[in-house]
């Protein structure tokens, strides 16, 4: 399923049905928008972006949780595919994370009334730019606690910080009549957010991971047919099943170049969710205000 939906992502861009649909969808959009701003009872009350305050924390949201929903996209691949971490201990491996959202939530949404919205908007998400950059840092055969426990405290903790507040700002910056419309368009965002990270950050992840692959397999004496029964699997990403037949030295070698592919686009794409995450805070910067409306 993970594969299926990267593969027809990724291939879509060039294929005229699904190009045309995106192009459409884009229309779509812009006719949806320019319908509400003239009936009587809209579902989304455009009006409601005339608040500073309500467009910053909405932008704030596309910025942050899209870099999460590729995140957690590609970072159980990481655990299975490359690291060889069960599905079990992969499931687990976030609790840190969920625990720290938890047992902090209320603190963190007193951090509005101590300092206004502002400050922890910028705070938090700045924490959690640094959770994704060291995730960036393990390689092939890291180990949970001294690698990926450390990142998801931090993580965990710039998203408790940054949740609650955002939250608090969606919901005082429109009248109370409005507060569930809101924080409605606040959670679409936020979902809308994930699919297009997946959507295009995916597409990132596998043209990085077939570049490096491609470079590291250059200078091998592979046969033609293995080189492109590979290439055309490429898509799998560490998930790639090599063919029966080669010899054990060349699979130990064409493995391990999978791995360190797989390795070095996930860096990439947790760069960039770094670059979101950084986003978001100046976002919170200038659009976020000292205190409450």
């Amino acid at each position: 399923m993970v594969y299926g939906f990267i593969e027809s992502v990724s291939l879509g861009w060039s294929h005229p049905l699904v190009f045309g649909s995106l192009l459409a969808g884009f229309v779509c959009l812009i006719g949806f928008a320019f319908v509400e701003a003239r009936v009587n009872s809209p579902m989304v009350p455009l009006a409601l972006f005339q608040s500073r305050s309500f467009s910053g924390a909405n932008l704030l949201t596309l910025f942050l949780y899209s870099a999460l929903g590729i995140f957690f996209f590609l970072f159980p691949l990481n655990l299975i595919q490359v690291q060889g971490f069960s599905a079990t201990a992969t499931g687990a491996a976030a609790l840190p994370l969920i625990l720290l959202m938890f047992f902090l939530s209320r603190w963190s949404g007193g951090l509005v009334a101590r300092y206004g919205p502002r400050a922890p908007l910028i705070a938090g998400p700045l924490i959690a730019a640094t959770g994704f950059a060291l995730f960036a840092v393990p390689s092939v055969g890291a180990g949970y606690w001294r690698s990926f426990f450390p990142a998801f405290v931090v993580l965990g903790l710039g998203l408790a910080v940054s949740v609650a507040p955002l939250t608090t700002v969606v919901m005082s910056s429109v009248g109370q009549d409005r507060a569930g419309t809101a924080s409605g368009i606040n959670n679409a965002v936020a979902r809308v957010a994930g699919l297009l990270a997946i959507a295009i950050l995916g597409i990132v992840m596998v043209k990085v991971f077939s570049f490096r692959l491609n470079r590291s397999l250059a200078g091998r004496q592979l046969p033609p047919m293995i080189l492109q029964y590979i290439q055309s699997n490429e898509i799998k990403l560490a998930g790639l099943d090599l063919p029966s037949g080669l010899e054990a030295d060349t699979t130990t070698v064409v493995r391990a170049s999978i791995s360190r592919a797989f390795i070095f686009g996930f860096r990439t794409v947790l760069l960039i969710c770094a670059g979101l995450s950084l986003a978001s805070a100046l976002v919170a910067w200038l659009m976020i205000p000292a205190r409450t409306e």
